[in-house]
């Protein structure tokens, strides 16, 4: 093996996200001849054969993905750390908040070179909820648990890598998390030759919604105001793609989903795989986020030349300029959003111009070419 070639573990979750946001990335470090390993918690014929379609050698792990199960973690960490140690990487990359956590343990135990993690966005327990809602005593303490075992995972790595520059301060900062080197990404990119950019629908206008239908998403804002503008502009389409999470507290009810979609103020074709599709369909592209690492669907939807509404949060902050590509809005609040969505109805010459500046936008700072360029700087170069 030349100096230049080196074994590197990448440690993620559901082998389905690796497919779906590390494909590119690890067709670059093949083609730049390393060998490259990638763990996954649920491997089946098909993604595994997908990932050595690439090149790549899929590897099985355990990981208690929920839950805080101290001894099945313990376990897992040191299941994890005896395979690290058999294929003996010079780096390991870790991404999400446990595998950054015991990926980062068990590499270190593995005795790795190089340990590097990345935190795509801090997550549920870490997203504030609205003025109204009081704090779960569960959200606290996974907060603490969390905080906890980064201080302890933190100090054994060699580089954290965020996507936005909200999220150290919120979270190094103001826990006095030790780490010895920080890097901001941006967003993870998107492939600008898949999605291109198309001429928004204008007859008829429609709003389009993609994500898990959490409160944190927005989804409760998202329909509010469509409820709102429906009663001026019946002829305006809203749609939502994305499912319900029943076993998250926080996930829209299927009785309220029913009322929105009998009442005729949503299209809501669930959960789809073609979603280029749709945003092609689409005029305004709206994420009413809590809180983001930088979200990919906005990037999607920016790459095809969409109008943008969001929320003034980290995350969601980082995709639009604010009346050259798009409008910010501050979170929970429905009759903004309304508002906000009403003015473009009116001005549909305001959609084509914020349009055109979305995909420059997009080529400026989320080519998913130049972010693995990038990222892989970050991983290799101390």
């Amino acid at each position: 093996m030349g100096a230049k070639e080196m074994k590197i573990c990448l440690i993620g979750t559901v082998a389905s996200s690796t497919l779906n946001f590390r494909k590119t990335f690890i067709e670059l470090l093949i083609q730049e001849g390393h060998e490259v390993y990638v763990f996954a918690t649920d491997y089946s014929e098909k993604t595994s054969a997908a990932i050595k379609a690439l090149g790549a050698e899929p590897v099985s792990y355990q990981l208690n993905r929920g839950g805080l199960n101290p001894f099945a973690d313990i376990t897992s960490t040191i299941q994890l750390k005896n395979k690290i140690k058999t294929i003996a990487p010079d780096i390991v990359f870790s991404y999400f908040a446990k595998p950054v956590i015991f990926g980062t343990l068990a590499a270190k135990l593995a005795k790795v070179p190089r340990i590097v993690g990345m935190l795509e966005g801090l997550g549920y327990a870490f997203t504030p909820e609205p003025p109204h809602k009081k704090e779960s005593f569960k959200k606290k303490l996974v907060r603490a648990v969390q905080i906890f075992l980064y201080k302890i995972s933190f100090r054994y790595l060699d580089r954290i890598i965020f996507l936005n520059p909200d999220d150290p301060v919120d979270l190094l900062e103001k826990h006095k998390i030790k780490v010895k080197d920080v890097k901001i990404l941006g967003g993870i990119g998107v492939d600008l030759e898949k999605f291109k950019p198309t001429p928004p629908s204008l007859d008829p206008i429609r709003f389009l919604f993609i994500g898990r239908l959490l409160a944190e998403k927005g989804i409760f804002e998202f329909l509010k105001a469509a409820e709102i503008v429906k009663q001026q502009h019946p002829e305006v389409e809203f749609i939502v793609l994305g499912a319900i999470d029943k076993d998250n507290p926080s996930s829209l009810s299927q009785n309220d989903l029913e009322y929105y979609k009998q009442a005729n103020i949503i299209t809501h074709p669930g959960h789809v795989d073609n979603v280029q599709a749709w945003i092609e369909k689409s005029s305004v592209f709206v994420l009413p986020s809590y809180r983001e690492g930088v979200p990919c669907s906005t990037q999607e939807a920016m790459a095809c030349g969409r109008t943008v509404i969001t929320t003034d949060v980290p995350g969601c902050r980082q995709t639009v300029k604010d009346g050259v590509n798009g409008i910010l809005i501050p979170s929970y609040s429905a009759n903004e959003l309304s508002e906000k969505i009403d003015f473009l109805i009116n001005n549909p010459s305001m959609i084509i111009y914020f349009s055109e500046k979305s995909r420059i936008f997009a080529e400026e700072y989320f080519d998913a070419k130049t972010q693995n360029q990038k990222l892989f700087k970050f991983i290799l170069k101390s």
